[in-house]
């Protein structure tokens, strides 16, 4: 009998509060800490990354090699966190190698070849870092809630090496007191130069049983339709993802402005995720996209397109609200007609759908959902490369809720 693997009971969520209202030179001791401990990080990559077998916890041969003012306590945690960053940069080329390696075994001389040429254009290199942000645990750090001052709390920061103890004040968010009134804060913290990251243990909620079963089709221009007619809306400023990609698009990539563009548009992402109302949904089916632009120039604006993100914020969605996700393959859910099934490149312009057989009129984005939602039996690749714009049914629609594949 195979092992079961063990689902989790809790997920852990993060949210992030500023340190401005700690006072100026608790600030420059903040800053003057991080410092420190970012060159300690560095010192143990140079020492960690010839080593072959690598263990999360170091040896004292290699933590007393560091010439530093810091205390055992917090050496440790930067040898530590070290190690994880070699051991995860290290991990991915094993990954690659491992991939190669069946390749060959296989057969697939070709595309081993390809992924060949990938590991010797990208080889694997020592992490070159900036900055680090510091990860303590609880034998650092004390987070007092309850207190009689105009701050919502005080984090206590010691053990940090010479002398150094840290009070700062903060004041909680929104989303703080969301995970704070859904779990419990955890003691563990990563320091910033501009704030702290919180850590909350969220517990799971168990799946949904019953309920509807709706489709989601994400697109640049409204960054999600809903087969119940749920639509993405414009922020507060009256930003839509597309807005949001132009201004990428215009931005150098790198400079300050491509930055805040950037974190406008994660923000809109998780915003407008945020208001999908899944109180009754049972399964939420998306679109099975991988590779969306691989080997492909799509320009400028398209290159802003981060499905990927988008995905993991739906997911992350889903598993808090207890609602299973459903992939479905999007193969002309975009071209075919959710009434009569007729499938034609054609039936699309633009943002607009209209059925050249039947004539049904739709928002493409949610004609699209709908076929999403009737999970619809999956076309074979090769029959999808011999024809790429076939005209006629793919599927015949005896009803809604009864859909067979053509013969």
């Amino acid at each position: 009998m195979s092992k079961q693997t063990k689902q989790p009971e809790t997920i852990i969520r993060s949210t992030k509060t500023s340190n401005k209202f700690a006072n100026t030179n608790k600030k420059e001791e903040l800053k003057t800490f991080i410092y420190e401990y970012t060159n300690v990080v560095k010192f143990f990559i140079d020492e960690l990354w010839p080593l072959k077998d690598l263990q999360s916890l170091i040896p004292k041969d290699i933590t007393n090699k560091a010439s530093t003012w810091l205390s055992k306590r917090a050496i440790q945690a930067a040898a530590k966190q070290a190690s994880g960053i070699v051991r995860g940069t290290k991990q991915k080329d094993k990954k690659r190698k491992y991939v190669l390696k069946q390749l060959r075994e296989e057969g697939y001389f070709k595309k081993a070849r390809k992924l060949q040429k990938v590991i010797e254009k990208h080889p694997i290199s020592k992490p070159e870092l900036k900055s680090v942000c510091p990860e303590l645990d609880s034998r650092f750090v004390q987070i007092s809630l309850e207190n009689d001052t105009s701050y919502d709390g005080w984090l206590t920061l010691s053990s940090l090496g010479n002398k150094l103890k840290l009070v700062l004040p903060f004041k909680k968010t929104k989303h703080f007191n969301k995970m704070l009134s859904k779990g419990t804060i955890k003691t563990g913290i990563r320091l910033s130069k501009s704030g702290f990251t919180f850590m909350f243990d969220i517990p799971i909620i168990p799946k949904k049983t019953s309920g509807s079963k709706i489709g989601l089709d994400i697109g640049a221009t409204n960054l999600y339709t809903c087969s119940d007619r749920q639509v993405a809306k414009e922020d507060k400023h009256g930003h839509t993802l597309s807005s949001i990609m132009m201004k990428l698009k215009r931005k150098r990539k790198g400079s300050k402005g491509f930055q805040r563009a950037a974190s406008h548009r994660e923000n809109y992402i998780n915003w407008s995720i945020n208001q999908l109302n899944l109180d009754k949904v049972e399964t939420l089916k998306i679109e099975n996209i991988k590779y969306l632009r691989f080997k492909q120039n799509k320009g400028r604006y398209l290159s802003h397109f981060v499905y990927t993100n988008i995905f993991d914020k739906i997911g992350e969605r889903c598993l808090a609200s207890g609602v299973q996700i459903k992939r479905v393959n999007p193969t002309y859910t975009s071209q075919r007609c959710s009434e009569c099934g007729w499938v034609r490149k054609s039936n699309r312009k633009g943002t607009q759908f209209r059925c050249t057989s039947c004539g049904f009129t739709a928002g493409a984005d949610l004609n699209a959902s709908f076929n999403i939602a009737l999970d619809l039996p999956a076309i074979g690749r090769r029959e999808r490369l011999l024809h790429k714009n076939r005209v006629g049914f793919y599927w015949h629609a005896i009803s809604k809720e009864s859909i067979v594949p053509c013969t």
